[in-house]
């Protein structure tokens, strides 16, 4: 069974889970907006990946005798000055929810709650590679600079990523 605290905090995680997916699909309307189809699949593929992470959790706090309580998802941000800027604000944002991960973890280990522990270190491993992704990009894109040809290039490239929904439950 969670503690009040601990259903309060999951509960949040569950709402930041939804805005992150929300702030993808709105960077993928950035995208399609300005002819990039490939950028615009590479940010949908991150929002599924997102809602995956919001049934986790909705699942993992059912389990564990809690109610899920979804509250209003605050508007994301709906336009950039560049190209590479909303993979710039996509890492940052996602090192926004490794912080949240983090300190989930750490009430987790105060509550000694080892089931919730259990449960967060598939998201502690995600983060990394979320992160990961997304830098992996914004360097490509950094040593491409101002050439339109890269940016084509790097359409086609992002246009083959594909969603593949996790093996394994957490």
């Amino acid at each position: 069974m969670l503690s009040v605290k601990m259903e309060t905090t999951l509960n949040d995680q569950i709402n930041f889970e939804l805005f992150s997916a929300y702030l993808y699909y709105s960077m993928e309307a950035y995208y399609l907006s300005l002819n990039l189809p490939g950028f615009a699949n590479w940010m949908h593929v991150q929002a599924q990946e997102e809602m995956v992470h919001v049934a986790k959790f909705y699942a993992f706090v059912h389990d564990r005798g809690g109610r899920v309580l979804l509250k209003a998802i605050d508007a994301p941000t709906t336009s950039w000055d560049s190209p590479i800027a909303p993979f710039e604000d996509g890492l940052a944002h996602e090192r926004k929810v490794t912080d949240r991960i983090n300190k989930l973890v750490d009430l987790a280990i105060e509550e000694r709650d080892h089931a919730t522990n259990s449960f967060l270190q598939w998201f502690v491993t995600e983060q990394v590679e979320e992160e990961a992704n997304a830098d992996a990009v914004i360097k490509k894109m950094q040593l491409m600079g101002d050439d339109r040809s890269r940016l084509f290039m790097m359409n086609t490239e992002l246009a083959a990523r594909v969603f593949v929904p996790p093996t394994t439950t957490a």
